[in-house]
């Protein structure tokens, strides 16, 4: 009856007082029993260099200097920006590199943090795309496509799980400030043409941690609560008129953004995380907007629930000046990295959260510019790179696919974006070719009409 009534709405509240866990879910649901309930990507925004990073190559260094094979490169297009170079000298790491925990994995010197739980990660040296820029690169890492407009993971995820905690984003956003590097915007974490309700919500590092979510001064929480009220009255009137979704995201938006009011301090606030619990993530852990602050947040966002939690640490475009920018962008990111799992792990909270490092492409074997005996620069490079996974059902202690001895081709096991977007889906409990939405006469997903899910990387 209270189905038949009232367009349903007695029948959904009946429903939020019986089970408001289930009340918050979207109607898609897992289509099988997922291994990960959650989502932490830590995307190095600009690319880091596999190579000086996870992905030793002696060769390189033997033949340091001397000039890239054409039977290696084999015609595969440059970026602009090296492809006048009268020479593609090969450049060899300068940072060295050793085996890791009993799985004996491959970490720089660099990354002396990470390294230590070697035997937790799972690392894919073979990711490979189509997209040899950042703009493309990075919206194809985000959304499946290079082109903008689609939805973004985390949207999708939101659409497909629905949300675990009703007073919060299912899909929350942290970007590190006064990074530099290539611009970032709204879109990457956008719904694109799922309903406006699933857009990523940006935490940012100020007083105001959500733009527009406090009230005016002089206006306090009852006084909110009734016009929010005497508003939603008026859109549900218009609803039962045009039957409008948009009037339906408007309602829902505006009582998530009152409950809001209440949770997103609570989630910000860090006073009460103990001393040791602080050190685990390095020295910038209490400086607002730093990645390992980020770091922190994110690990308190999934013990409450969220569903996807994406960090973004520009700064690993480094084309020039290599070896000192990639050791400054590793003493900013490789300890508190290393402190988000450990803290994880120790709070039972890595089993079912799955955790992913990388950015949208690798860094050339060859030197962009000129080697010098004391600096270099390599420019993108998405025919192979390495990322890596962590918890959430994945094998920790692998080392997945493998590259050719110059760091150029995939030599077995490559992973595309698509794939690792299907993988990522799967251990979520999601199909990912059954994951779709119809938008102009298709259905869209976000592998596309793409992807494999990599079954050798799976606990």
């Amino acid at each position: 009856m209270l189905n038949r009534f009232g367009y349903g709405l007695g029948g959904i509240a009946l429903g939020s007082l019986l089970n408001p866990a289930k009340a918050v879910a979207d109607e898609n649901g897992p289509h099988f029993a997922p291994k990960a309930k959650r989502v932490i990507f830590l995307f190095q925004s600009g690319a880091p260099s596999q190579i000086d990073l996870f992905d030793p190559k002696p060769a390189l260094v033997a033949r340091h200097g001397e000039e890239l094979p054409d039977s290696v490169r084999a015609g595969q297009r440059l970026t602009g920006m090296s492809a006048h170079q009268a020479s593609l000298p090969m450049v060899g790491s300068p940072f060295a590199f050793h085996r890791h925990g009993e799985s004996g994995q491959w970490f720089s010197e660099l990354l002396p943090h990470t390294a230590k739980l070697a035997d937790d990660l799972c690392v894919l040296k073979a990711v490979h795309t189509e997209a040899i820029n950042h703009g493309p690169g990075v919206t194809m890492m985000q959304t499946g496509s290079q082109f903008p407009g689609r939805p973004s993971a985390g949207a999708w995820l939101w659409y497909g799980l629905g949300s675990a905690n009703e007073d919060l984003p299912a899909f929350v956003v942290l970007v590190s400030k006064d990074r530099g590097g290539q611009p970032l915007v709204s879109r990457l974490w956008g719904s694109g043409f799922l309903p406006g309700k699933f857009d990523g919500v940006r935490l940012r590092a100020s007083e105001d941690a959500v733009l527009y979510l406090n009230s005016p001064p002089g206006v306090d929480r009852a006084a909110r609560r009734g016009a929010l009220d005497g508003l939603q009255d008026l859109n549900r009137l218009r609803l039962a008129r045009t039957a409008d979704p948009a009037l339906e995201t408007h309602i829902a938006q505006y009582e998530m953004a009152f409950r809001m009011q209440t949770s997103i301090p609570e989630v910000t606030d860090v006073s009460q995380e103990t001393a040791a619990t602080l050190a685990l993530y390095g020295d910038e852990v209490t400086t607002p907007g730093t990645y390992a602050a980020n770091c922190l947040r994110a690990r308190r966002l999934a013990e409450r629930g969220v569903r996807f939690i994406q960090l973004y640490q520009p700064g690993w475009d480094h084309h020039g000046g290599l070896p000192g920018a990639i050791r400054n962008s590793c003493r900013k990111t490789d300890q508190p990295t290393a402190g988000l799992l450990t803290d994880l792990k120790q709070r039972g909270l890595l089993e079912d959260t799955l955790v992913v490092w990388g950015g949208e492409f690798g860094r050339t074997c060859y030197s962009q510019g000129k080697l010098t005996p004391n600096g270099f620069g390599r420019d993108h490079h998405p025919r192979c790179f390495t990322m890596w996974m962590a918890g959430g059902g994945v094998k920790g202690g692998v080392s997945h696919g493998s590259t050719d001895d110059f760091g150029y081709n995939v030599a077995e096991n490559g992973v595309h974006v698509h794939d690792l977007h299907a993988t990522l889906l799967h251990l979520l409990g999601i199909d990912h070719e059954r994951l779709t939405y119809r938008y102009q006469g298709r259905r869209f997903r976000l592998t596309d009409v793409h992807g494999h899910v990599a079954q050798e990387v799976l606990a």
